[in-house]
């Protein structure tokens, strides 16, 4: 059976302020999301209805896919838009239709949708009115037996719903609902059990709710090791610490900053350090480690995670790293701008063991957790 997806992200998000479809969840744009969705239900192929600014990211989307994708300017309007995939979705036996803002839906509700098309000609995403609903003008509360908010994805046998669209589009009638246009044409519509997480991304405010519904926690692991060496300062957690070594690196070698970068890209599959900050690169000879930090906590947050908790250890012989901890926290928690309370820093000896026992080294070691 050919099924078609038609993915709509063509909208001009004014409500969010900027476009709520670029903006990231754990990593992944809202756009990106839906797409996954859709992708991993087995449609035959996959149309995106874009404007210029989703454009870009639907083609990123579209170099990475294992279906088959096409990509389309949308209309100016959800409906003509709607319309324009349709005509390109020719000779497909459903179509599933679906709001990419529209992102936690998942796989299986999806698959529900269509099974519904295939037995009854369409298969439609909504859940029961379970608010109060009330008229602003004092006419006191509606009754919400048997009301239904609905959702996207909507899916129906491809030849209803393009008539209904051409009907439509002759009539010069715009409709904001799928559903709406199918039933015009004397179709009964079927409808499928939403997800109250099925919500629409409109407003900043919303975005609270899909962080913390898609919030899974992630963890990254890093560790760093940097030679001692005499006439270098000691910098750890940008506290200068005096000793008669410091540690030898392109940059002011702070080895507990450096392990703490490592572990939150990790944990954002970022890659690490030495990617992002080269040793060989001029500009961060002697930079302060804390610089390259706020850069990373800026990179995790526009990736859209939020930083949970740091833990680290440093692994130190001399000297006493005791009374510099609580410093230590404060620097790295306001280079993150996080609070000192999420920002774990311990320091423990080898015994006289090892490289870092004989002095010949310190190392900082340990795990970052972040959230979407």
């Amino acid at each position: 059976m050919n099924i078609a997806g038609i993915l709509l992200c063509a909208g001009s998000s004014e409500r969010m302020g900027k476009n709520k479809l670029l903006q990231r969840i754990g990593g992944k744009t809202v756009m990106e999301m839906s797409f996954n969705a859709l992708a991993s239900a087995g449609l035959s192929k996959i149309i995106i209805a874009v404007s210029e600014v989703t454009a870009d990211e639907a083609e990123r989307l579209q170099n990475f896919a294992n279906t088959d994708v096409t990509i389309i300017n949308g209309g100016s309007t959800r409906g003509k838009s709607v319309y324009a995939a349709l005509k390109q979705a020719k000779g497909a036996d459903i179509a599933v239709i679906h709001d990419a803002a529209r992102c936690l839906a998942d796989k299986e509700l999806i698959l529900n949708c269509i099974e519904s098309a295939q037995a009854f000609g369409s298969g439609i995403a909504a859940i029961p009115a379970r608010d109060t609903l009330r008229y602003s003008d004092g006419r006191g509360c509606v009754d919400r037996e048997g009301l239904l908010l609905m959702q996207t994805p909507q899916a129906f046998a491809y030849e209803r719903i393009m008539k209904a669209y051409e009907k439509a589009e002759s009539n010069g009638t715009d409709a904001t609902d799928d559903c709406a246009l199918y039933e015009s044409m004397g179709y009964k519509p079927c409808y499928v059990t939403g997800s109250i997480a099925n919500q629409k991304l409109t407003v900043p405010g919303d975005m609270t709710f899909f962080e913390r519904f898609a919030g899974a926690s992630r963890t990254g692991y890093g560790e760093d090791t940097h030679i001692l060496s005499a006439g270098r300062p000691l910098i750890l957690g940008g506290v200068r610490i005096p000793h008669e070594k410091g540690l030898l690196g392109h940059s002011d070698a702070d080895v507990l900053t450096h392990a703490i970068i490592d572990a939150l890209m990790g944990a954002a599959n970022l890659g690490d350090i030495g990617r992002s900050y080269p040793d060989t690169d001029e500009q961060y000879r002697g930079i302060c480690s804390l610089i390259l930090l706020r850069d990373t906590g800026k990179r995790i947050r526009d990736e859209g995670y939020k930083i949970e908790h740091i833990d680290m250890t440093i692994i130190a012989e001399a000297p006493k790293l005791m009374p510099y901890i609580e410093s230590m926290r404060h620097n790295i928690a306001e280079a993150l701008e996080i609070v000192p309370m999420q920002v774990s820093v311990k320091a423990t000896t080898t015994e006289g063991t090892g490289p870092e026992g004989r002095q010949e080294c310190i190392t900082a070691r340990g795990v970052a957790a972040v959230s979407c």
